[in-house]
């Protein structure tokens, strides 16, 4: 924030907020956190999309000492309050588009203290609140709701100002984020990823960007920000990394393919990572050859295979080699990338990202590594691997190996160039177009509800 000050840090419907004002926003909510009494390490919830405020809750959170969890704002009530029990969350910064979800649990959980946002908060008093009276009265997004005691987003900031800030003592061992995951059976669990895990996988995804063939330059690059930040792919690749090499980040609420071609064209965005289908939108989109989309020069697909012919499509109208990586919620998103050097491999998700060590463990007797070449469970270990599983210590050890490596229950292997392919999954689940993935158990859950359903 210090080395940056001066610089634009998020770009939000026409406004532009410096990290000096983030530094500023994000230790007022820091100090009005902790006049809430709140113990260190508590866990506070954020339930937001791709605002201005997000970044900056999640700066405020990690400097006062507690625990992000992040939270999908689409869950429904039932979803949102396994989350906030299984964490135990004390508070939550919530937009009030989806005031009335958390209402309808509230009572349920720990949650004692609420802070409201809404869209315009950052934008400025005329235009916030034109953005406001539009999302709330014109387009009618925030449903009627009831939240006594609910303090707004501002007002916190207000009387953070007035507050006294306390910077807490925070290691490398502490957690930092609870990222909620699924499984093939059971709830969502919480994924602890300690201030190290998060800090190495910043680090990671720095190099491979590097190695990838393209050096990003601290205090020049623009990044459009796509992906939803509560997933753990937007929250290093995107957030993190952009804060770190002082990045421009172009906030969207939500992905437009239209939209993301008239920002990289005009705000010259540099990078831009995404899902396939994100990029698919974008070739096919009818205007983009009216569009000059050669200030790209950093493009990453993860989340799912990215199609060949997509991949030339999208490299022939930007200039820009488009990598590929795989990674898990575990592992901090981080796992394997595509380098530069070498022959491109179709359909490998690439090689080990730095300081990532993967072995193949044979399906049939994990206690057996695969050799090379031979498909197996692919296993990882790395300072971005996660602590384990929120308050499951069974889950965390039939997780890992005895050596420490944790089951990804991927199924593949790695050519003779050291060039990974993915198989299978030993764990199935459905992978959304979006890239987001869909476990059986929680389809289960809900065609169990339905009366008409027996078995």
């Amino acid at each position: 924030f210090k080395q940056y000050a001066d610089r634009t840090a998020y770009s939000f419907m026409g406004k532009d907020i410096s990290y000096a004002e983030t530094d500023a926003q994000s230790r007022a909510l820091a100090a009005y956190l902790q006049s809430l009494g709140l113990a260190r390490g508590d866990r506070v919830a954020i339930m937001m999309p791709n605002v201005p405020q997000y970044p900056a809750t999640v700066a405020a959170i990690l400097r006062a000492g507690y625990v992000i969890v992040n939270v999908n704002p689409l869950y429904t009530a039932r979803e949102l309050e396994h989350q906030l029990k299984d964490s135990g969350a004390k508070a939550i910064v919530i937009i009030e588009n989806f005031g009335a979800t958390l209402q309808k649990c509230i009572a349920n959980t720990a949650v004692k203290h609420v802070v409201l946002a809404s869209m315009g908060d950052r934008l400025g008093l005329i235009k916030g609140a034109i953005v406001n009276y539009v999302v709330r009265k014109v387009k009618k997004l925030v449903p009627d709701f009831s939240l006594p005691g609910a303090v707004r987003y501002n007002d916190a900031i207000a009387k953070g100002q007035r507050a006294p800030f306390t910077a807490p003592p925070i290691g490398p061992e502490d957690v930092a984020v609870l990222q909620y995951t699924g499984g093939t059976t059971g709830l969502p669990k919480g994924a602890m990823l300690s201030h190290g895990n998060v800090t190495a996988a910043t680090q990671q995804a720095m190099l491979t960007a590097t190695l990838g063939g393209t050096s990003l330059q601290t205090g020049c690059e623009r990044m459009l920000v796509v992906l939803p930040l509560f997933h753990v792919y937007a929250m290093v690749v995107d957030m993190l990394l952009g804060i770190q090499i002082g990045a421009e980040l172009v906030l969207c609420v939500r992905f437009d393919p239209g939209a993301a071609l008239k920002d990289i064209a005009s705000r010259r965005i540099t990078c831009f990572p995404g899902v396939p289908t994100m990029f698919t939108a974008v070739v096919s989109h009818p205007d983009v050859a009216s569009h000059d989309l050669r200030s790209l020069k950093v493009c990453n697909s993860g989340g799912a295979p990215m199609p060949v012919e997509l991949l030339h499509r999208f490299e022939a109208l930007t200039g820009c080699h488009l990598t590929e990586g795989w990674g898990m919620t575990e592992t901090a998103s981080l796992g394997t990338f595509t380098p530069a050097v070498g022959d491109a491999k179709p359909g490998s998700c690439g090689m080990p990202a730095p300081h990532v060590r993967l072995q193949f463990a044979d399906v049939a007797d994990p206690s057996r590594i695969a050799p090379q070449g031979e498909r197996g469970e692919i296993t990882i270990a790395g300072p971005n691997v996660m602590m384990g599983y929120w308050k499951n210590p069974k889950a965390t050890a039939e997780s890992f190996t005895p050596d420490g490596f944790f089951r990804t229950g991927d199924v593949g292997y790695m050519d003779e160039d050291g060039f990974v392919f993915l198989d299978s999954r030993i764990k199935r689940l459905i992978i959304r177009h979006d890239g987001f993935k869909v476990f059986p158990s929680m389809i289960e859950n809900v065609i169990s509800r339905h009366p008409a359903v027996q078995q």
